[in-house]
């Protein structure tokens, strides 16, 4: 089965160079891997519409949405939340369109090609009074908030269907876990640079290949590393609640440094001679000896989005 291709996200505040030249800049930690949104509930009650009101009414819209190809030929990629809206650079239509459904890869069907292959300049800002708003919506609902964009600008019509889909479930291994829980105040002194080469501090997340480096983060956003690692939803049940250091090393596949497999897949066909063994273990092995977490994987009915048309953007 072959395995996503390497993508990471800073999880909090701090500034994180990934592998693969991806800058992400977020408000805070990623929530963990969920199925698409579910279709619009029957009327509530009376004494409960109030509430609901308003949290519809919390959730803000782009005002001002600026959509420009990216043709620098650069392979850097850059996504930042900021205060008023979200700024991305060099991004694959796909990487959006994925978070702002907060999916995996796997249960996106039916997209063009050019949506992985072409890359865009994104700005897209709230109005004023809108600003305090978006202060507290989590990142999944920030993310969501690109779906009408897409809608607009890029024609898209899509459908929700149940297929079979391999998913994965994060458990404690029996050996117990063996992850540090992150000291309180811990200011990482030496640890991962934020802008300008100062202290990332606590919150900070770094991926490269066959790496992976986090400070007093929470399971789930290793959680959604491991989710874009496979194409694949990973399911959280480790019952972990607190902040963690990881460290966490690996074999990059022995036929490309970008892609991993499941165990038992076969390698991909090739020409070339067959490549010297990985100098490591592989992910799974050092999930379970470096952290003490084990993926377990399965295939089991899930929701998948099917795209039944969608555009190049139209223009600003």
């Amino acid at each position: 089965m072959k395995q996503a291709q390497l993508r990471a996200q800073v999880l909090r505040r701090p500034l994180s160079v990934f592998a693969f030249g991806l800058l992400v800049l977020a408000p805070c930690a990623l929530d963990a891997q969920t199925a698409a949104p579910a279709a619009p509930a029957a009327a509530p009650p009376a004494s409960t519409a109030p509430a609901q009101k308003d949290a519809a009414t919390a959730m803000p819209s782009f005002e001002v949405v600026s959509i420009k190809p990216n043709k620098s030929g650069s392979m850097m990629m850059r996504i930042m939340f900021t205060p008023d809206g979200i700024s991305a650079s060099g991004i694959p239509a796909h990487m959006l369109l994925r978070e702002a459904f907060n999916i995996s890869d796997n249960q996106l069907i039916g997209e063009p090609g050019w949506m992985n292959s072409d890359r865009f300049d994104i700005e897209a800002k709230v109005a004023a009074e809108d600003v305090a708003k978006l202060k507290d919506l989590k990142p999944n609902e920030r993310w969501a908030m690109l779906l009408p964009v897409f809608e607009d600008r890029f024609a898209l019509k899509y459908h929700h269907e149940t297929k079979d889909l391999t998913q994965y479930v994060l458990v404690i291994a029996k050996g117990g876990l063996k992850m540090k829980e992150a000291a309180a105040g811990d200011t990482y002194a030496n640890g991962l640079k934020g802008p300008g080469g100062g202290a990332g501090g606590a919150g900070m997340m770094r991926v490269d290949p066959g790496e992976l480096i986090g400070q007093a983060v929470p399971v789930s956003n290793l959680v959604r590393f491991l989710s874009f690692q496979f194409h694949s939803p990973v399911v959280d049940k480790t019952g972990l609640a607190g902040k963690y250091d990881i460290n966490l090393k690996w074999a990059p596949d022995e036929v490309d440094g970008s892609m991993m497999r499941a165990p038992g897949s076969a390698p991909p066909e090739t020409a070339n001679a067959a490549p010297p063994p990985a100098a490591g273990p592989s992910i799974f092995t050092a999930l379970e000896e470096q952290l003490g977490l084990k993926l377990e994987a399965h295939k089991e009915p899930g929701d998948a989005i099917v795209i039944d048309h969608i555009e190049q953007p139209s223009p600003n």
